[in-house]
């Protein structure tokens, strides 16, 4: 029995799970989270840690006047804001996963790497308000909610991915300067186990505490968000499962792994967004289970191409996508750390002259296109369906040919 528990334990703690088995469970994690309350996302944690810092500037500068009369209030509560409880609980399971598989560590990058980062970060906060979501909520969830404006973001991702691919070949054969710096800091093997103890035990007391408020509804509805949360951060830590890494490879090593895992997770969404959305179902009380305008943005057009150019760009330079990168935060990797505050105050600004000037609501970056209005459910899905399979085709040809390969 002793070595069972061993197997098990090495199979759910440290080895590296199937690309296909960890886009599932991403799959299913991401419809759960839809049926107890929203979809997931990353952009929406960033931007109101973002606001916050935002706010704080504001404060001490007593400057009130354009787009910094935005943060003339504090912003929800790092601890109420349900975007915000995403991205905690997702960065708290990759902790969990890096801690029990012993893959934590503080890896202190290249100086290169770190003026990179603050690129990259702005980069991807700035795309991401233009697009209307990261590559999760701009593009993953956007298609799997049925938004039209999914597909815009996923072509201005790939075309971003290429020029980024580029762009790091340059970088390899002419640039020099920084490369030193580097180092990695381990912990003492008993610390780690025991801080990813402490991470199951904080992350079930802090569900336990928002159940608690059982006078106030929203609250106590996180407590779930954030068990559903930190099981995504687990699963895609352990899978090393990044979506821009999907459409990097097959034009870098020409490996289709995880562009055929991405395809299979996207369709699964959307079959379960649609059979959460359709005639929309209610809880008791009358509030329905899903809105079925979640991540449907009026960036159908230049604002989610743009965007997602810009984002992918960014995305490469960081070496994680929104996702990947708050992951990659929870195992240690300081490069990653220094991504997410430039990205935050960059998402946070745009989104707030954004709304000040109401471009979204004008029109101004795009349409609204919620893609059961034009072609109904079922020609939606067999829609989604057709492209993620050419995709897959697309890619798996690839593989064999290497015809989608950018040389270096």
């Amino acid at each position: 029995m002793g070595s069972k528990v061993k197997e098990l334990y090495k199979t759910l703690c440290q080895s590296e799970w199937n690309a296909t088995v960890t886009g599932v469970l991403v799959a299913f994690f991401s419809v759960m989270i839809m049926a107890w309350w929203r979809p997931w996302g990353a952009v929406g944690a960033v931007r109101n840690w973002g606001d916050w810092i935002m706010y704080g500037i504001t404060s001490l500068s007593g400057s009130s006047s354009g787009v910094f009369s935005y943060y003339g209030q504090a912003p929800k509560s790092i601890l109420q804001d349900s975007g915000s409880v995403i991205g905690i609980g997702f960065i708290a399971g990759a902790f969990i996963s890096a801690c029990l598989g012993k893959d934590f560590a503080f890896r202190i990058p290249p100086y290169r790497e770190m003026v990179k980062a603050v690129i990259a970060g702005t980069f991807m906060g700035v795309g991401s308000a233009l697009a209307g979501g990261c590559n999760v909520g701009g593009m993953y969830n956007a298609i799997g909610n049925l938004a039209a404006n999914g597909f815009t973001m996923w072509i201005g991702l790939v075309a971003g991915v290429l020029v980024g691919l580029k762009m790091l070949y340059m970088e390899m054969e002419y640039i020099t300067w920084g490369d030193g710096g580097s180092a990695t800091i381990e912990l003492p093997g008993p610390l780690t186990y025991l801080l990813g103890v402490a991470g199951i035990v904080g992350i079930f007391w802090g569900a336990y505490s928002f159940a608690g408020h059982t006078e106030n509804g929203y609250m106590a509805t996180l407590s779930g968000v954030i068990l559903i949360a930190a099981a995504l951060g687990y699963a895609m830590q352990r899978g090393r499962w990044c979506m821009v890494q999907g459409f990097r490879e097959p034009h870098m090593t020409g490996d289709c792994t995880l562009a055929k895992s991405v395809a299979l997770s996207i369709l699964i969404v959307a079959i379960g967004a649609a059979v959460l959305k359709y005639s929309v179902p209610l809880r008791s009380g009358g509030v329905a289970v899903l809105d079925p305008a979640n991540y449907v943005r009026g960036t159908f057009g230049w604002g989610s191409v743009v965007g997602g150019f810009i984002f992918g760009l960014g995305a490469m330079l960081a070496g994680g996508c929104g996702s990947g990168t708050l992951w990659r935060v929870g195992e240690g990797q300081v490069k990653l750390m220094m991504v997410v505050p430039f990205f935050a105050i960059s998402n946070s600004i745009m989104t707030a002259w954004f709304k000040a000037n109401d471009f979204e609501g004008k029109g101004v970056l795009g349409s609204k296109v919620y893609l059961p209005d034009v072609m109904g459910y079922g020609g939606t899905l067999f829609f989604i369906a057709a492209i993620m399979m050419i995709w897959y085709l697309v890619v798996t040809w690839n593989e064999e040919t290497n015809k989608l390969i950018v040389p270096m």
